[in-house]
């Protein structure tokens, strides 16, 4: 800006060329990214611990702090005027990227308030309709959002994409609160398009925070697809429970039951129907027909015994409403012996199911040990023992105990025999573990014996025609095992007899025994001892043996060693025994021959 001559003294200015160009230029786009402003707000404010309400109140400071520096305050202390964030902001002269921030954090904020009163919509019902409002604002502030990165033309395509997901996002959100499940599927499958679309045009570093994205995605649009009717869906509910996907299992399986073949209202067990009668029974039973389909279809076996591990809680859960109704229906109380029979068995079904479930879990436990020791890896920073897999199956055959004392089965001769035929064989893999225990221990005679009853055991199991094909060829495996487990253990017995006779000496009467004695004892005795080669050689006997040693004297005297003491032979007499020894007697004595003989 400069001065023209004839005005200075008006004091107006008036553009120049250079100005002129500088306004003609057109403005910078503007860039935001969404998820990754979001992610990192979300990691370091709360949510990592799943502290909404943390978030919230960030998001509100954060916000107030925004509309002080861009200058867009909503009134004063007194006085509240709205005041949104439009393309008139975004096409100015001072825009920048910090105005997206404004409706960003408004959604996230309504988002985090949502999400808190869901965690307390659980005690308090009335909250799920504050919950949908809340959603429903979020909703809102990401559809203004995505207007302003669209309309202003200011903003580029990364800008557009990633708000034009963050919206479909919420909004599928949303519709799954409302439950219009088709709606909410095309909104989540369009955010998840979008999310592709850009993993597949940004940098490979930049990639997986929207690859997160898109796996959190994956659990809302598999229960839209089930609750629509899609066949192909039907089993992952249970598996998204084991992947701790989905919490509130039983609530989603009480909403999505009547699409279902269904509802169960009667089991049949054995020959005899019985009524499902407490609701948490039946959601349970309903959850169990999916089931086999969930575990096979689990990539690894830690996967597997984790969906187990779930069912078995619910299995409980149901086990103990059971009961409680037994023990409060008063009608029970004074039924008949026909209803009380049916409700005891009904009990005994659900006993039944928990067992032999916590057995699936068990042997998926021992295929996993059996594994980490077939490739020597470690399981939770220890190696696996003989010890571990005999005692998993201990646990086993305990479980099979408990199913033979059910209550009402006691004198089933059809069900004790299935039951018998199953402990048979899982006694052969015990007593085979045992044998390697006591191999180890060296105590071959009784391995071999072990390995002996096992074989027995293994011959009667694959007699009997088992129903179970897996634990069939499992057994065929054992039996080949046992074979050169029994070579083995006879190699090593021989081994060690031939040890004991290299340590071995004679005596006269030609009876063997070891020579016990250390080699600091018989250092001048030559003989080849291998027992010097191995781990525990016989050097020295440690602790030393004790040794009687003088009492601590009051004084010491330090010369006594030093004192040359005077001779006292002419006071005892026996200088005079010397000289009288050397008289004519003494001559007579050793010329006759007479005197001490020498000995």
């Amino acid at each position: 800006m400069v001065v023209l001559e004839g005005e200075a003294g008006d004091g107006k200015q008036i553009p120049t060329e250079e100005a002129e160009k500088d306004e003609a230029k057109p403005p910078t786009l503007l860039s935001l990214e969404i998820f990754r402003i979001t992610k990192d707000a979300q990691q370091q404010h709360g949510l990592r611990h799943g502290d909404y309400q943390r978030y919230r109140g960030y998001c509100s400071r954060r916000l107030r702090r925004l509309r002080k520096v861009l200058k867009i305050p909503q009134g004063d202390r007194r006085h509240y005027r709205r005041r949104d964030v439009t393309t008139v902001h975004l096409t100015g002269t001072t825009a920048e990227s910090r105005l997206l921030c404004v409706p960003l954090l408004q959604a996230e904020r309504a988002w985090a308030f949502a999400m808190q009163l869901r965690q307390e919509a659980n005690t308090e019902p009335r909250k799920k309709f504050h919950l949908i409002s809340r959603l429903k604002k979020a909703y809102a502030h990401a559809q203004t959002l995505l207007q302003l990165a669209e309309q202003s033309g200011v903003c580029d395509a990364r800008t557009q994409l990633e708000a034009g997901a963050y919206a479909a996002w919420l909004g599928g959100a949303l519709l799954l609160e409302l439950q219009q499940w088709r709606a909410a599927a095309d909104s989540l499958q369009r955010a998840q398009l979008v999310l592709d679309k850009l993993c597949a045009a940004l940098p490979q570093d930049e990639r997986t925070l929207y690859k997160q994205k898109v796996e959190e995605l994956k659990p809302s649009l598999r229960y839209c697809a089930y609750n629509i009717g899609d066949q192909s869906a039907a089993g992952d509910l249970v598996a998204m429970r084991g992947q701790g996907l989905i919490e509130n299992l039983d609530t989603l399986m009480a909403q999505a039951k009547e699409s279902r073949s269904g509802v169960m209202r009667e089991v049949e067990w054995r020959g005899r129907r019985v009524t499902a009668r407490p609701e948490k029974v039946r959601l349970f039973l309903i959850t169990l027909q999916d089931l086999d389909k969930s575990v096979a279809d689990a990539a690894t076996a830690q996967a597997k015994i984790d969906i187990l591990e779930n069912i078995l809680m619910d299995c409980k859960d149901a086990i103990s409403a059971l009961k409680d109704e037994m023990k409060n229906d008063p009608k029970l109380k004074t039924a008949s012996e026909t209803q009380i029979s049916g409700v005891n068995y009904l009990l005994s079904y659900l006993m039944y199911l928990r067992l032999m479930r916590t057995i699936e879990r068990n042997n998926l436990l021992v295929q996993q040990a059996e594994e980490a020791r077939r490739n020597n890896q470690q399981i939770d920073g220890k190696k696996v023992r003989p010890h571990d897999l005999t005692r998993l199956y201990e646990i086993i055959l305990q479980n099979y105990t408990e199913l033979q004392q059910l209550p009402g089965f006691e004198d089933d001769a059809a069900y004790q025999k299935e039951i018998e035929t199953q402990m048979t064989a899982y006694r052969a893999f015990r007593c085979y573990y045992i044998a390697q225990v006591l191999t180890g221990l060296r105590r071959f005679r009784e391995a071999l014996a072990m390995l002996e009853r096992c074989s027995a055991y293994t011959a009667e199991s694959i007699a009997s025609k088992l129903d179970d094909k897996q634990l069939v060829e499992k057994l065929n495996v054992l039996k080949k095992d046992i074979e050169s487990c029994k070579f083995e253990v006879h190699a090593d017995s021989v081994l060690e007899d031939d040890e004991e006779d290299e340590e071995t000496k004679y005596t006269s009467s030609g009876k063997p025994y070891k020579d016990k004695k250390p080699l600091v004892e018989r250092l001048d005795e030559y003989r080849e001892d291998t027992q010097v080669l191995t781990k525990n050689p016989n050097l020295y006997k440690i602790p030393p043996p004790m040794e009687a040693i003088p009492c601590k004297p009051l004084f010491f005297d330090l010369a006594c060693n030093f004192v040359e003491f005077p001779s006292l032979d002419d006071k005892t007499g026996a200088a005079d025994s010397k000289k009288g020894g050397a008289g004519i007697t003494g001559l007579v004595k050793g010329f006759l021959g007479w005197g001490k003989s020498d000995k």
